[in-house]
């Protein structure tokens, strides 16, 4: 068994880029707490990473509800955990043109990607600053610098989530708590099957979608050296830096290419 009673609480734990981040939390000796929607997936995955000799508890919660990112806060509270790295992975994505796509959906996203994020982070940075240690890691995107036409709400929120992670990095840094923010690009992960834009022209070069793994790698090494942001891949920091020198208005027609669906052949 581990001698490291170190907690890593992870939403999204059981596909993708969260998976990933597990596998290395475990890995060095963190014992977890993995947050998915699914039970039957996340008990399969605890016994998977439980063979690192560590402890895993599993929370099935649907953060797409704000209630129940409440009842996780309490859950874990109750069970006397202190959470040392917290994971805000989950996040989802509404492909479609703002006019047409389910009102209904958007909001879900932004429920999900924004207010699980602010809930979680709002309860567990109060013992962080308590204890004054802890890490935090939020999954940003590349998306959270350019506007992002047939995906308009997704890059709103990833801005968000990168606005609101600087921000809480900058109130916290006369403490020992870090926040880092993640931003990969395209990664080969079942976002795009679940956001429905496997028919968009971004998708039809597989081999230009980032390993998940190698995102989890940056993430975690920018985590544990205290950065405070990392953009993954030798592209997409190319691609961010360019970015930063073009107008809003030429990133969100570059963007509009991208990712509008592909032509019928």
């Amino acid at each position: 068994m581990s001698e490291n009673k170190n907690f890593a609480l992870i939403t999204g734990a059981t596909q993708g880029i969260g998976y990933e981040l597990a596998k290395l939390f475990a890995a060095d000796g963190y014992n977890l707490i993995i947050v998915a929607r699914h039970q039957a997936e996340l008990e399969q995955k605890a016994q998977e990473f439980s063979a690192n000799g560590i402890q895993v508890i599993s929370f099935a919660k649907d953060l797409f509800n704000r209630d129940e990112a409440f009842a996780l806060c309490e859950e874990i509270q109750q069970r006397g955990i202190f959470v040392d790295v917290l994971v805000n992975n989950a996040g989802q994505g509404a492909y479609g043109l703002f006019q047409d796509n389910d009102i209904h959906k958007e909001l879900g996203i932004v429920d999900l990607n924004i207010a699980s994020t602010i809930i979680l982070t709002k309860h567990f940075v109060k013992e962080m600053v308590a204890r004054n240690s802890g890490k935090i890691l939020n999954l940003a995107s590349i998306a959270s610098q350019t506007p992002g036409p047939w995906q308009a709400v997704y890059h709103a929120t990833k801005a968000f989530v990168l606005s609101f992670s600087e921000a809480l990095r900058s109130e916290l840094k006369d403490t020992q708590i870090t926040v880092t923010a993640l931003q990969p690009g395209a990664t080969d992960t079942d976002f795009f099957s679940k956001a429905d834009m496997l028919d968009s022209k971004i998708l039809q070069d597989k081999d230009a979608l980032s390993d998940p793994a190698d995102v989890a790698k940056d993430g975690y090494d920018a985590l544990m050296a205290g950065k405070d942001k990392v953009v993954s891949g030798f592209k997409n920091k190319l691609q961010t830096a360019l970015g930063n020198i073009t107008p809003d208005t030429v990133l969100a027609e570059q963007t509009k290419k991208q990712q509008e669906p592909a032509k019928d052949n």
